[in-house]
């Protein structure tokens, strides 16, 4: 099942947005957020968030839209998407 959002379709199995980014803002179950390259706990064994289209879900999560650029091809279980997202957190860290 593909999740449809603004044009572009989320990959099933893959989770990089739950899962690479750093997340600021508290998340249930994650008082304090969650650090880069950590799992959320929100993320289930499908890699599908329990917290989409919830108002709890953080602003952070909801503004992160697939695209073509950040979730590569699918069937590569989200690997084009990690260390896609990874690169973003490094380059956008403060200095």
């Amino acid at each position: 099942m593909l999740i449809e959002v603004t044009g572009a379709s989320c990959h099933p199995g893959c989770g990089a947005c739950c899962i690479a980014p750093s997340i600021t803002s508290p998340i249930p179950g994650m008082p304090g957020g969650k650090p880069a390259g950590v799992r959320c706990v929100q993320l289930d064994d499908a890699h599908r968030c329990r917290l989409f289209g919830r108002p709890e879900r953080p602003a952070f999560c909801a503004g992160l839209q697939p695209s073509p650029l950040m979730c590569g091809p699918a069937g590569d279980g989200g690997r084009h998407a990690l260390h896609y997202l990874a690169q973003l957190e490094l380059l956008t860290q403060p200095r």
